[in-house]
């Protein structure tokens, strides 16, 4: 019995001393924070005026294609509640 508990604890890891590493200032993150800013406003692709144009356009419709299918439907229930009452 005392033998399975050295082995168990044989295979307890050993304590690793944690070093304390300096922390990156205020300064030195806003730099890197700006760089990264930096970074990935190149990657950005803006669209062209057509695209926005046609986008426009098509969310207009759908919203107006939107208002009258929704309209039609209340005007359904409505009529149908005046049946029941």
């Amino acid at each position: 019995m005392s033998e399975e508990i050295k082995t168990t604890e044989e295979k307890k890891p050993a304590k690793v001393e944690k070093k304390k590493e300096k922390k990156p200032g205020f300064f030195a993150k806003a730099k890197k924070f700006l760089k990264e800013l930096k970074s990935e406003i190149s990657k950005i692709v803006w669209p062209t005026p057509k695209q926005v144009l046609n986008n426009t356009i098509v969310v207009i419709v759908v919203v107006i294609l939107s208002a009258v299918f929704i309209g039609l439907i209340d005007a359904l229930f409505k009529f149908l509640a005046g049946l029941i009452v």
